[in-house]
């Protein structure tokens, strides 16, 4: 196990795609994707949008963790894909 001590934020650039919330933002630190949907019988999701938070973008980017957060957050992301789309 590791003693290395993260910045709260740590993995944290992008929202959590396993749990997220429809018609709300779900926020990551850099990047919020937003799905609204319309109701009815068979709720559908009618559309999908991603922000930015170019200031955080920045920060991030002036971290000195910066590499290997980001790496942990493309792992994570595409972990999370694979187990979306089973």
């Amino acid at each position: 196990m590791s003693n290395v001590e993260h910045k709260e934020c740590f993995g944290k650039m992008f929202p959590d795609d396993l749990h997220l919330k429809h018609n709300a933002p779900n926020e990551g630190k850099v990047f919020t994707v937003r799905l609204n949907t319309v109701g009815g019988m068979l709720p559908t999701t009618s559309e999908r949008s991603i922000k930015i938070n170019i200031e955080q973008w920045d920060d991030c980017r002036q971290c000195s963790e910066f590499d290997s957060c980001y790496k942990l957050c493309i792992a994570r992301v595409t972990l999370e894909s694979t187990i979306v789309n089973q």
